[in-house]
């Protein structure tokens, strides 16, 4: 392993309800490392599904990501920094990270790869909506009690989708950011990697893209790590992490017994099932009004720049071997 050679380094401080991106401090990178990023419900899951069965991952394996692929700024159950510290330090080589920082907020190293993904804000915010409003008391009380939080607690999810969303479009959770609220930036996330995106070593995914052609997408991926996927890897691959065949292997799966107590299952009403809820786009054309398109092309125009938005509403290949 090469000594580390930093590039750009975190400019601003995230920590709210969900976040804390002083965590970052506890990982020290090496060669090979790969860390998946993306604002939220975007599809890095499903990018982390794909990189589990690249690397030559099982079936099965996509259903234990939690203990494989390690969102590292999270810290609401995840330990201390000593801990996930360790824990980093003892998964073996390629590591996977998670990320749903901005680029000013996470450690940027030439020599570990950054896979992007982004997706339609309208699209997110339908995903955003209905896994916000699964949490139960149990997640509010894993968000909102523990007295080291951050800031002013999560508030409920309102019953009605365009009361959020008059929020999330035009307000943000930190002083510098203007929608996202009440987690965090949206447009703002994306548009910080955006403007690096002539980085070597960042390779954008869109989702829109991974719907249409995902064997194309899983070989993107392949190429941009040097994986030597097989045709035959890339077939199970694509057949693994379907939307339906995920679905479909989150409802046969047993819990193992000794699931912890705030594991997925129990911090949304549907459990892993409502975690993954349709993975469609295009659902809120049935839900925005013109009113409500309004305040998005607004909050566009304040956020993004025309080849950021573009890309966000449209897709497209950009970055690694393309």
């Amino acid at each position: 392993m090469t000594s580390p050679t930093p590039g750009p380094q975190p400019s601003r401080v995230y920590q709210n309800h969900h976040l804390d991106s002083t965590r970052w401090a506890s990982w020290t990178p090496r060669d090979g490392d790969v860390v998946v990023a993306s604002p939220y419900k975007a599809g890095s899951t499903w990018t982390q599904q794909i990189l589990a069965m690249l690397l030559g991952g099982t079936p099965e394996a996509i259903l234990a990501l939690r203990s494989l692929s390690v969102w590292v700024e999270a810290w609401f159950g995840r330990g201390s920094t000593q801990e996930l510290a360790n824990t980093l330090h003892v998964l073996p080589d390629r590591r996977v990270l998670k990320t749903h920082l901005p680029l000013d907020g996470l450690p940027f190293y030439p020599q570990v790869r950054y896979l992007v993904v982004g997706r339609d804000p309208r699209d997110v915010f339908m995903s955003l909506f209905n896994h916000y409003g699964s949490y139960t008391d149990f997640a509010y009380d894993t968000f909102n009690d523990p007295p080291h939080r951050v800031g002013e607690p999560l508030p409920r999810c309102p019953d009605d989708p365009r009361a959020l969303w008059k929020d999330w479009i035009c307000r943000g959770w930190f002083p510098w950011e203007s929608e996202g609220y009440p987690f965090w930036s949206n447009m703002y996330n994306m548009q910080t990697y955006w403007d690096c995106r002539e980085e070597p070593n960042l390779l954008f995914l869109h989702h829109s893209d991974m719907l249409r052609d995902l064997a194309r997408q899983a070989r993107r991926i392949a190429r941009f790590l040097g994986i030597d996927a097989s045709e035959e890897r890339i077939a199970l691959t694509v057949e693994t992490t379907t939307f339906s065949n995920v679905k479909r292997a989150i409802a046969n799966a047993t819990p193992p017994p000794e699931a912890p107590k705030n594991d997925r299952p129990q911090m949304l009403a549907r459990g892993l099932d409502g975690f993954f809820h349709r993975g469609t786009n295009g659902r809120w054309q049935e839900i925005l009004t013109p009113e409500d398109l309004t305040l998005y092309e607004q909050a566009k125009q304040r956020v993004l720049t025309p080849e950021c938005a573009t890309w966000l509403e449209h897709g497209g290949d950009i970055g690694g071997c393309d």
